[in-house]
């Protein structure tokens, strides 16, 4: 085969050759061009990018895998969701990736992960769709032009979105792979258009670093009062940490990966991939503007192509449609990216069986109980295959793009609770009255209302009781809430059910927490539910 000459992009070093052309590190509305011009989108009314993502209208974690190498191996927690691949496999098909990519025209982006310098990783983002390179533009933080000219990755991501690989030739698993080798700090995704994939597959590099380097990476959004005082939401995908920490009263710091240093919190993003499903102005005053932005890319959103105008409320491609945008479409954000220790902890879940209280305050060990177990529901969407939720258990609320063993997380999280005496929260944003499919899920304007009060002080000096199966203790009253919603018990018409359904629940968290048996404290054994 002859060989095309043409265009570096600048990862020699990391096994790549020429391209046909590489334009790099465009404007947004460059991008958004471009994307118009090659018809990879269509321009809303508004302004937005409306974009498909074919088959892949969520990530694919089956199709994730780590090279195995020597520097990284001993770290690594291998199992279904770090898979090992073979360096002589990924080596041959890094080869295959790039003999693919010489004839094509590329965008490049060269930008940071984290907003702490301290602690920042500069990254190069090669996608074959400008959409691509717009959607990381907008989710990472671009160089600045007078940092450009020095700038040199420590990690690449080559998204060769149209190459497909051969399971039989390959070893990979399907068509799609998102491979990311530790030693060449080099990340290679293939076979999908999901641009979630992107963004992901640097959350797992900053989740494999920050421990290294003593700093906790979490899978949580965050925002900071006006006296200075952070909250931090964990939360698995659609149970609510955009929504909530989306907040005009509160600064927010970003919407789902963060760090936590010894200085205090830092994004490590430059944007927000929120879901756009039922968006309302009422509801999101901060989120909703974005799907009426200049330059947003909006996944998978319905839209009309005559008048151009969106249907937010139609799951008809998907029910995971997504906003990507910067967070200078946020009208309240915080300076820089950064905020001090947090004040207060929320970890969010969205309770499918409809038994979790929609508030309550937790121990730190309960909170430590709560971290490795990880329980929520995936909804609709969020993975390919996912069509109504699903009970999951996720430790730390992010399994996916977790590298190290939980233990690690965990004690990272704990060490900070109880240095900074950080006040614990469990919030159900999933069901009452009844689980999925005969109750109702929580309405937004209430939970908006227990966390405002949780994280506010409101509920300090407040009567509590102890939920008698998860023992986590249940305010009796919330300013602007039906109190008799507060225990899910009263939300059921039959007690009876209630209390089966509470308790195949708690065991589903016992059955699950056995393989923490040998590593938790006794205090946090402890904190397990009564079945």
């Amino acid at each position: 085969m002859a060989v095309i000459t043409g265009e570096s992009i600048g990862l020699e070093v990391f096994g790549f050759g020429p391209v046909r052309s590489a334009s790099r590190n465009l404007s947004a509305a460059a991008l958004f061009e471009e994307s118009i011009r090659r018809r990879e989108g269509i321009a809303a009314a508004a302004g937005p990018l409306v974009v498909r993502t074919g088959k892949h209208t969520g990530r694919s974690p089956q199709d994730k895998f780590f090279v195995r190498e020597p520097g990284s191996e001993k770290h690594v927690d291998w199992g279904k969701t770090n898979k090992p691949f073979e360096r002589d496999a990924f080596e041959a098909l890094l080869s295959r990736v790039d003999e693919h990519l010489r004839d094509k025209d590329v965008f490049v982006l060269d930008a940071f992960a984290g907003a702490d310098p301290a602690y920042r990783l500069p990254i190069r983002v090669v996608t074959e769709y400008a959409w691509h390179n717009l959607f990381a533009r907008h989710l990472f933080i671009p160089a600045t032009t007078d940092r450009l000219s020095s700038f040199t990755p420590e990690f690449a991501v080559v998204d060769a979105a149209n190459f497909l690989a051969y399971p039989s030739r390959d070893g990979t698993r399907s068509e799609t792979f998102i491979i990311v080798d530790l030693g060449r700090k080099l990340i290679l995704i293939g076979g999908t258009t999901y641009g979630g994939e992107i963004k992901k597959s640097i959350f797992t590099v900053m989740n494999y670093l920050l421990p290294l380097r003593g700093a906790m990476p979490m899978h949580c959004s965050a925002n900071v009062g006006k006296a200075g005082d952070t909250a931090i939401f964990f939360g698995l995908s659609g149970t609510g940490k955009t929504t909530l920490s989306a907040d005009p009263e509160r600064a927010l710091i970003g919407d789902d990966e963060h760090g936590w240093t010894d200085t205090g919190v830092f994004n490590f993003e430059g944007g927000c991939y929120a879901k756009a499903i039922h968006l309302s102005a009422e509801l999101e005053p901060q989120i909703f503007p974005t799907t009426r932005t200049f330059a947003t890319v909006l996944e998978n959103v319905v839209i009309d192509e005559t008048t151009r105008e969106l249907d937010l409320d139609s799951d008809r491609y998907t029910e995971n449609t997504r906003a990507a945008y910067p967070l200078t479409s946020v009208t309240n954000v915080a300076p820089g990216g950064k905020a001090g220790h947090p004040r207060n902890l929320v970890m969010l879940t969205c309770d499918a069986f409809g038994v979790l209280p929609p508030v309550a305050r937790m121990t730190p060990a309960q909170a430590m109980y709560h971290f490795l177990s990880g329980y929520t529901a995936k909804v609709a969407g969020t993975e390919k295959g996912v069509t109504e939720p699903q009970t999951t258990f996720s430790h730390c609320f992010g399994a996916p793009f977790m590298v190290h063993e939980p233990v690690v997380y965990a004690k990272l999280l704990g060490e900070r609770i109880a240095r900074h005496d950080v006040r614990c929260w469990l919030v159900n944003t999933g069901w009452s009255g009844g689980p999925y499919g005969v109750g109702k899920r929580m309405k937004l304007a209430y939970t908006r209302a227990m966390v405002n009060a949780a994280i506010g002080g409101q509920l300090d000096g407040g009567a509590f009781h102890a939920d008698p199966i998860f023992h986590v203790e249940v305010p009796a009253s919330v300013p602007g809430v039906p109190s008799e919603i507060l225990d899910p018990r009263n939300t059921w018409p039959d007690k009876t059910a209630y209390e089966a359904k509470a308790r195949e629940l708690a065991r589903k968290f016992r059955d699950n927490f056995e393989k923490f048996a040998k590593t938790a404290t006794p205090e946090i054994l402890g904190a397990q539910p009564a079945v």
